[in-house]
């Protein structure tokens, strides 16, 4: 068995074994989770992370290590922007506390899904067509300028969300939460619950944040098993961040901006891949990224919690 053969091996087992976890222990039905409860099942998910970056830089070396965790945090920052959707839209539609469990965990396992098949997808692009790789930079360029002067979201109006007029052409949707469920039989006939529109919501967001999120990470790596792993890993922790983080949205406004900075940084050393590559090694390419995430996403962190907290006293 190959290093790489090996490391894929003890990630499908680590997946499963944790999904089974959360489904079967973290997950239970109906349960409203608590901070406290959210706090140590995302420290659990980022423990866990962290252990498999540790098991990575052994078996596949240093520099794979390092693009994993680089990975692996770039993955996880956009992921707190990802929540803030989220909330927009439970909140949107209603959703009773105790069924916010039920609602992510089906729309996570639903973005781990199209999340496989679009790195799967996207990889074999670039493989063929390496010149994807300036048209992804050029993009994330374009997407962090967007993100960086783009206006605080507003409260989300569900008349007005387009994938919920589609719906609501095509299937019979009732206007409430069916007791927890996501299809009702009455008379036979299956009518789609309020749930049902979230969960395809909440899947729909993610495939958008995808496209943000896939092409960066591999201007970091183009490594597949760097690039599946680290998306993954984010994905598997974002229930307990919603539960750690819904109520605290509001505290990250210069988050995005952080953010943004680190996709323009990621898109120009994709478009200058030439240059980057004959004034800097592998290794230290990865370093210099992995050093500029944290400064950025840990910088506008700080700030945002430094202007939150200038305000309460005011």
């Amino acid at each position: 068995m190959t290093a790489d053969q090996l490391v894929y091996t003890v990630f499908l087992i680590v997946l499963s074994g944790a999904l089974i976890l959360d489904l079967g222990f973290m997950s239970r039905s109906n349960k409203i989770v608590t901070v406290r409860t959210a706090l140590l099942q995302t420290l659990f998910w980022v423990a866990l992370a962290l252990g498999f970056f540790v098991f990575m830089w052994i078996e596949e070396g240093s520099k794979t290590g390092l693009e994993y965790l680089s990975g692996y945090l770039m993955e996880w920052s956009l992921s707190i922007d990802n929540i803030f959707v989220f909330v927009l839209i439970i909140n949107a539609f209603k959703v009773k506390e105790k069924y916010y469990g039920r609602v992510l965990i089906v729309g996570i396992m639903m973005a781990i899904i199209f999340r496989v098949l679009f790195i799967t997808l996207g990889v074999a692009a670039v493989e063929k067509f390496h010149e994807l790789l300036y048209v992804f930079g050029a993009f994330l360029i374009y997407t962090g300028f967007k993100m960086f002067f783009a206006h605080e979201e507003k409260e989300m109006d569900p008349s007005h969300n387009k994938v919920y007029k589609f719906l609501k052409r095509f299937l019979p949707i009732v206007p409430h939460d069916g007791d927890g469920r996501f299809i009702i039989r009455p008379n036979r006939k299956p009518q789609y619950t309020m749930l049902f529109v979230v969960v395809v919501l909440l899947s729909t967001i993610d495939i958008v944040f995808a496209l943000d999120s896939i092409p960066a990470v591999m201007g970091i790596s183009q490594n597949k098993l760097v690039i599946y792993t680290s998306n993954i890993f984010a994905v598997l922790g974002l229930r307990s961040l919603f539960f750690l983080l819904k109520g605290a949205v509001n505290q990250f406004k210069y988050l995005q901006h952080g953010i943004a900075v680190v996709l323009v940084f990621i898109g120009v050393k994709m478009l200058g891949e030439h240059y980057v590559n004959l004034w800097f090694s592998n290794t230290m390419q990865v370093v210099l990224s992995l050093l500029v995430i944290l400064l950025c996403i840990g910088t506008s962190i700080i700030v945002s919690l430094l202007s939150t907290k200038k305000k309460l006293k005011v």
